[in-house]
């Protein structure tokens, strides 16, 4: 990538979900240091729900391509797996698609 044209979006599609746990959560977190060293606008698919509220400014639900839950960073702050599971998208078809 050269200077003149730098990176301005950053899509990664399960990008640690091959590796073992302490592989994977540095990866985590070098990505987490590029993203804020680069200002990087990204979209991480995640499948891990842990991860999904752990990582990020805003968390987004999809759903056969209809987003079904849509959360901020203020709000996200406070959110937990079992808050997840208690709401309506926590149907067996969701959770299990």
């Amino acid at each position: 990538m050269s200077a003149s044209n730098p990176m301005k979006i950053f899509l990664l599609d399960e990008h640690t979900a091959a590796l073992d746990p302490k592989i994977a959560n540095f990866i985590l977190e070098l990505t987490q240091k590029i993203i804020k060293e680069k200002k990087l606008t990204t979209l991480m698919v995640r499948h891990s729900m842990k991860q999904a509220i752990d990582y990020g400014d805003r968390l987004i639900i999809l759903h056969k391509g209809k987003i079904v839950f849509d959360i901020s960073k203020e709000e996200k702050a406070k959110l937990t797996i079992k808050h997840l599971l208690d709401e309506d998208l926590a149907s067996d078809e969701l959770l299990l698609n």
